[in-house]
């Protein structure tokens, strides 16, 4: 970025408090937005007359349009201007939102939230770099703070917000809620945000077609396997075949033609740097912990421990608002030049202790006041990862490099939570599977205690007037339903200590990364 363009971005005043407002909003659309809906997937199931694999596909639609997008958004930007593809995208996500609520059947709502998902994507990159160039060299730890509070406190609240709304209106009103934000953030971005000059527009065939496709189908398919995977068996399924080899040719493909072609999309040569390509694996170790834990712990309270929506959704809420306390400070450590990889490493092993924890309290009957202070310490471990990992990766890149690092940071962090989410869904019906074996070969007809057991289940039942073959039969299927309660929850603990056995893992590979210049960070055009 030349020297003029740098400075006539940076803000002050009410107008850098208005464009911070604005990147941060559309930031919260785009993250609340994801996770709103896994509340409201059984309400959209019975009004759209639709099965749980078909409406998976308004999460699994969403997901992949915003990965294909977010590799492209550096790109994007300098083709149309900065301000005009942030408004663009804004007015996009705002009418598709609209029509999500208006889908008359499951594929009308897929195909609208694939569009919206093409909208949001670019609202996460393009918010960070608009609030890292508002502000000057010197505050952009802080920068990276107030955005990452939004980045980190959005997948939170979307449970609870999605819960209420449900409870107490109907399901369209989760999309409806973003038309009046969506109107606001576009009259702002439009009267406040400026475009810096980067370099000159790409005529039609100068585009690099190619390239777009490739990603499309290398990101797209891999998305699809991983939300697909389970559910479809595996690679038993010729669908999820047939993609895992379109996703790896499309790799390749994309990897050769970035390399050759003269005006690439995604610029692979900034992965020479050492730092990036740590934290881009950091970064998808991250999205991992994040997006995982996010997704396994609601399920875990209400398929084990019966509760509702909202309260599944509220009991993460102090951990968010942990991680948002800490963020300023960890922003104020960075400006010290406090070394970013011991705020990783103790970040690693805050969250390998919370999974321990977490292993040790679930039970088929755990309460909320034992799951409050891991979830606390999930809360300071998360705070300690996402600035840090974020700076790092970034630390030792120079100029335009530095936009196009970041959509590979925040390419992988959407990947790695994919990722997490598929393998802890296989994981938790293949270990159920497996404890439920051991479990009833312990279970032996032939002992006092399970004839005991038994028998006074029976004698419940026969007293709620049922005959005495009824009450055996009710009686062996509630002994079924307690070794079936108890292997989802070995299986839950199985999933925590190996979460917590990879984030161990890293605490050394953090501390071999080598210092940017000087300790602190120049986060000029960070993304």
């Amino acid at each position: 970025m030349e020297a003029t363009g740098e400075d006539n971005l940076v803000e002050y005043g009410f107008r850098r408090v208005i464009i911070t407002i604005t990147a941060v909003l559309c930031a919260l659309l785009e993250i609340v937005d994801t996770t709103i809906v896994n509340v409201a997937l059984n309400d959209m199931r019975g009004s759209l007359g639709a099965t749980l694999t078909d409406v998976a596909w308004v999460i699994t639609a969403y997901a992949i349009a915003n990965v294909i997008v977010i590799p492209m958004t550096s790109w994007l930007s300098q083709q149309f201007g900065r301000r005009n593809y942030f408004a663009a995208s804004i007015i996009i996500f705002t009418v598709s939102s609209f029509l999500c609520g208006n889908a008359s059947n499951i594929w009308e709502l897929v195909a609208f939230r694939f569009i919206q998902g093409m909208g949001g994507g670019a609202l996460l990159v393009t918010a960070q770099t608009i609030i890292t160039e508002s502000y000057p060299a010197a505050k952009r730890g802080m920068a990276q703070a107030i955005y990452g509070m939004g980045v980190i406190v959005g997948p939170t609240l979307g449970p609870p917000l999605g819960g209420y709304l449900v409870d107490n209106f109907s399901w369209p009103y989760i999309f409806y809620i973003n038309i009046p934000l969506g109107i606001i953030a576009t009259v702002l971005t439009l009267s406040f945000v400026k475009s810096p000059k980067y370099g000159e527009k790409l005529k039609a065939n100068q585009v690099d077609w190619w390239g777009i496709v490739f990603l499309s189908s290398f990101i797209g398919s891999l998305q699809f396997v991983l939300e697909h995977g389970q559910q479809d068996d595996w690679f038993a399924d010729p669908i999820i075949v047939t993609l895992s080899v379109v996703s790896f040719f499309g790799l390749l493909l994309f990897i050769w033609r970035q390399l050759t072609y003269k005006y690439p999309i995604v610029n692979l040569r900034v992965l020479q740097d050492r730092n990036l390509r740590v934290g881009t694996i950091m970064c998808f170790i991250l999205g991992f912990g994040l997006y995982g834990s996010t997704f396994i712990i609601p399920i875990y309270t209400q398929s084990i421990l019966g509760w509702t929506a909202t309260d599944a959704g509220l009991l993460l809420i102090p951990s968010s608002i942990m991680t948002g306390f800490m963020m300023p400070i960890i922003g104020r450590l960075i400006q010290k030049g406090v070394p970013q990889s011991y705020m990783v490493a103790a970040g690693f092993l805050l969250f390998f202790i919370f999974t321990f924890w977490m292993h040790n309290v679930i039970t088929p009957d755990t309460g909320t006041e034992h799951m409050f202070w891991p979830l606390i310490l999930r809360g300071v471990g998360l705070g300690l990862l996402f600035v840090p990992i974020t700076t790092l990766a970034l630390s030792t890149l120079k100029g335009k490099n530095i936009g196009e690092g970041a959509a590979f940071t925040g390419m992988m962090r959407q990947l790695g939570g994919s990722f997490g989410i598929a393998i802890i869904t296989t994981f938790i019906a293949r270990f159920t599977q497996s404890h439920r074996v051991d479990l009833i070969a312990n279970l032996d007809g032939s002992k006092f205690e399970v004839q005991q057991r038994i028998q006074q289940l029976q004698m419940g039942f026969m007293s709620k007037g049922f005959s005495s073959s009824e009450a055996l039969d009710k009686a062996h299927k509630a002994i079924e339903m307690s070794v079936m309660k108890q292997s989802t929850v070995l299986a839950y603990m199985d999933i925590f200590m190996y979460l917590g056995i990879l984030f161990l893992i890293c605490v050394p590979f953090v501390l071999l990364i080598k210092k940017g210049a000087g300790g602190k960070v120049d986060m000029s055009n960070v993304h």
